[in-house]
């Protein structure tokens, strides 16, 4: 009774993580790096125990609404504790071969799971902020987390000094916010702007959508992800890629259905454009990239804006919004896993050149990395089809045809790159041979590859938990 009055039962999954990372933090600090193995066992425990507690726990508002326990909170939460475990099995090994374990870096992907869980459940401003920037500071760490390896360490300045911008533009919306409607909380900021409609308001909402595009890398706030995604270890990388972008496309989804409803004439421009020009510099920039994880880092930039389109859909594009990041972080992880299969000699393959004729010296990375390739540009019947799928009709279902019909441009812009990659690996020459792939990182691209091409018993399971989420978004 008196966690429920207190509104503890429904900050479950939160409060496991956050004393789980305190406790494991002291732990990992008495064991030092030699802890490393325990560290992540244990922050994978502390992660599924909080998507039991996420999954089985009950709906609701807590702390004078700044917490919003709904159907979408809890259907992202699982997915993204899921994905942080992964991550932490992925770095294990790859910390392990490239000489740099410590036993910080399950810690920092704990604590910004904890993040990502307090924005995907905020119900005010405050809490929007404190919960960004919890999942940001873990994640400029992490990018700099070889802090020996100049890429590395460039990655992470650049990470965080236009972090640090973004947060600028974020701050400055939340004050007009606040200060044109009275209040932090969404359902109050909706209540006062329909009584009292002001300009600056919409100049406030314009900023916070900059600072939050900001962090989903659409364009044009998308000129940290390339140099980012290059020099960043590859497991940061994966679970950059896909979860915190979840966690704030959801977040951007509840301040724009939850403070901004009566405005959707005005928001929905913005959010267009967004998308719009996400399509065109993923689309074009991806064509000049020699780099794969540069590639795969314009490739997220254009499906950003598959995911906006979801959200300039109103709220019957939150199911398709849910279903493509389920089906988008699948083939994320895939593919950063097979980029941390690439190796030779004990050295990473990182330029697309360096994969030709790789079906000649390694088949079954080939077939995975073909299967993945194939998924992201939407071939039927993988797993990215569906995804695209089901933002497309969400689009047309609001009427906005012409922007679903750039999406599919867009996306026979994106199918070039990846057939120049099957073209290079099947049928160019070469003599280069690949190391062994490690087991985490094989097992993982095995899975991503087979779930995509069988994606759709996994639709059937996922599709009637996402539409009974949507339809609780925001209680």
């Amino acid at each position: 009774m008196l966690l429920s009055n207190l509104g503890l039962n429904l900050a479950w999954p939160e409060f496991i993580l956050g004393v789980a990372s305190l406790l494991i933090l002291v732990f990992g600090a008495i064991r030092t790096d030699k802890g490393m193995t325990s560290v992540s066992a244990l922050c994978g425990a502390a992660l599924v125990a909080a998507a039991f507690a996420a999954a089985l726990g009950p709906q609701g508002h807590a702390f004078n609404g700044s917490l919003i326990v709904d159907g979408v909170s809890q259907f992202a939460k699982v997915v993204i504790y899921i994905a942080a475990a992964l991550v932490i099995a992925l770095g294990q090994g790859y910390f392990d071969r490239v000489g740099n374990r410590r036993f910080e870096f399950p810690i920092l992907v704990t604590l910004s799971a904890l993040g990502m869980s307090m924005m995907v459940s905020a119900g005010d401003l405050i809490a929007l902020y404190i919960g960004l920037e919890l999942q940001s500071l873990a994640m400029y760490v992490m990018a700099a987390f070889r802090r020996d390896d100049a890429k590395s360490s460039e990655a992470g300045l650049k990470y965080f000094v236009l972090g640090a911008l973004s947060s600028g533009l974020l701050l400055y919306g939340i004050s007009l916010v606040y200060g044109f409607a009275g209040s932090m909380n969404f359902a109050a900021i909706s209540e006062n702007a329909v009584a009292n409609p002001s300009t600056g308001l919409i100049f406030g909402l314009v900023f916070v959508i900059a600072g939050l595009a900001f962090k989903v890398s659409a364009a044009p706030f998308h000129m940290w992800t390339p140099d980012v995604y290059e020099g960043a270890p590859t497991p940061m990388v994966a679970y950059a890629a896909g979860a915190p972008k979840f966690a704030a496309m959801v977040l951007l989804a509840r301040v724009l259905e939850g403070a901004f409803a009566h405005e959707i004439q005005q928001w929905q421009q913005v959010v267009l454009l967004l998308a719009v020009l996400s399509f065109v510099v993923g689309g074009l920039g991806g064509l000049m990239q020699k780099d794969f994880k540069r590639l795969l880092a314009y490739s997220s930039i254009a499906n950003m804006g598959y995911a906006l389109l979801a959200v300039a859909a109103g709220v019957s594009g939150i199911m398709p919004l849910l279903m493509f990041f389920v089906l988008y972080m699948i083939d994320t992880m895939g593919l950063f896993s097979c980029a941390m299969a690439l190796n030779r000699k004990g050295e990473p393959v990182s330029r697309i050149d360096q994969m030709a004729g790789l079906a000649r010296t390694n088949m079954p990375l080939t077939i995975v990395l073909t299967a993945l390739a194939l998924s992201v540009l939407g071939m039927p019947p993988f797993g990215g089809f569906w995804a695209k799928f089901f933002v497309f009709g969400a689009a047309i279902k609001s009427g906005l045809w012409g922007f679903a019909a750039a999406g599919l441009v867009a996306s026979v812009i994106g199918a070039f790159y990846y057939l120049r990659l099957i073209k290079l690996m099947w049928f160019d020459a070469s003599d280069i041979t690949m190391d062994k792939m490690p087991a985490e990182a094989k097992w993982v691209a095995y899975a991503a590859a087979a779930v995509s091409l069988f994606a759709i018993p996994l639709i059937v399971v996922v599709w009637p938990l996402a539409t009974n989420a949507a339809k609780g978004f925001g209680l």
